[in-house]
């Protein structure tokens, strides 16, 4: 599957990853963010440096956090890049190829980043499954007395 056509975030493997690290996941979600921050920061230097072998770890590393959270699209641009790199470092050849695609990547990692962490945030609303509803503020159809005559 060519990364275009994936989802953005792979939600059973994001919650596979939210039950595998517990307590954990909102800690090492903001490392994710820290890493891939710098990441995309020397994947887009190494482009303009035309640096084909400077390409190669920071995309691995990309991929294998991205897929670690569920950001599936992510994960296959980066491991697309990655690749791609290693090919250029055997052939001798710039990676001009793999322009589109790094100029892509920024906010490709923020959009799958907003997603995880809004997903992530304690304070939004999840989907209820079965449970009625809380009733809107002020949508009470009648007062109660709580006991009091």
């Amino acid at each position: 599957m060519s990364y275009e056509e994936a989802p953005l975030v792979n939600w059973s493997t994001y919650a596979d990853a939210r039950a595998t690290m517990g307590s954990d996941f909102v800690r090492i979600l903001g490392y994710f963010r820290e890493d891939g921050v710098k990441s995309v920061d020397a994947i887009e230097t190494a482009m303009r440096e035309r640096s084909a072998a400077r390409l190669v770890l920071p995309a691995h590393t990309l991929k294998s956090e991205a897929h670690q959270f569920g950001a599936e699209r992510l994960g296959l641009l980066s491991e697309k890049i990655e690749v791609v790199a290693r090919h250029c470092v055997e052939t001798h050849v710039e990676p001009d190829e793999l322009l589109e695609d790094v100029v892509s990547l920024r906010d490709m990692f923020l959009g799958s980043l907003a997603l995880l962490e809004k997903e992530a945030n304690p304070l939004v609303e999840r989907r209820s499954f079965g449970r009625r509803p809380l009733a809107p503020a002020g949508g009470l159809s009648a007062p109660r007395n709580f006991g009091r005559a």
